[in-house]
């Protein structure tokens, strides 16, 4: 992709760094850059060199939700506003049903649909300058869809005082909430974010992804069907190739080589 493009990937040693590029409009969500990362992710699901995904956001902030010029743009068409919420939401699904973790980058602002797309992602950093809202309740328009995402990162507490105050968390309260998992200065956002993304690009890419998909389906679960489920995907994972593999490495004391099985 060239740098016109709505977004901008680029891989490196098995971790793809995807940045939302609409730096004029801060990064807001137009229907064709919720596509754009809908391709993407399909397509990255299937690439197998791929092992971590980074999203990040070009110019001064990270996603300032969706792009409200082109709603009223639309005129608020019915017709638009569901394909479009349709499609975020089939984004949101895309990206936990990704089998490869996803961390989000997070500088400048995220609102709204930003702050969704940082609660979506498995892991979050922070510069410390970050700040966080869902505001909708600001302009009439409760960020009903943020909200699914939010209340799934935060307690239900947090998650209220910020859907119905629409006030900004600055990062050490998005981090003592539990939005983010690290707050560092701007300086060194991204090569924190990347030593994490390689951390974790250095594991079993099979049970990355075994861990992942089990993480989401148990948290909706009752107790006694979360362990029966997770049961037999601890069976499911030990029968894997990297499993072995990974345990004879522990035993014999030297680094396990994956081979993805």
């Amino acid at each position: 992709m060239n740098d016109q493009s709505l977004l901008l990937r680029q891989d490196d040693a098995g971790v793809a760094t995807l940045t939302l590029n609409r730096p004029q409009a801060r990064n807001s969500l137009s229907h064709d850059l919720l596509l754009e990362l809908l391709a993407a992710f399909a397509a990255i699901a299937k690439d197998e060199s791929v092992r971590v995904v980074i999203l990040a956001g070009a110019g001064p902030a990270f996603c300032s939700g969706h792009d409200l010029k082109e709603l009223r743009s639309k005129a608020y068409d019915c017709a638009f506003t569901e394909e479009l919420f349709r499609d975020c939401a089939e984004l949101m699904q895309a990206m936990v049903r990704l089998p490869k973790p996803i961390i989000a980058q997070v500088h400048g602002i995220a609102t709204a649909a930003g702050c969704q797309l940082v609660a979506t992602c498995d892991l979050a950093v922070a510069a410390s300058d970050a700040r966080f809202a869902t505001p909708g309740v600001n302009i009439g328009l409760f960020c009903s869809t943020p909200m699914v995402a939010l209340s799934r990162n935060v307690a239900p507490k947090q998650a209220m005082q910020m859907l119905l105050t629409g006030d900004m968390v600055d990062a050490a309260t998005a981090l003592r909430f539990g939005l983010v998992n690290d707050v560092v200065p701007p300086e060194e956002l991204a090569a924190r974010t990347l030593l994490l993304a390689r951390q974790m690009a250095a594991k079993s890419p099979v049970t990355l992804a075994i861990g992942k998909e089990a993480f989401y389906r148990q948290m909706e679960m009752p107790l006694a069907q979360a362990y029966e489920y997770t049961r037999e995907v601890m069976v499911k994972n030990l029968d894997s190739l990297d499993a072995r593999e990974g345990i004879g490495a522990f035993l014999d004391k030297r680094k396990p080589v994956w081979c993805g099985k």
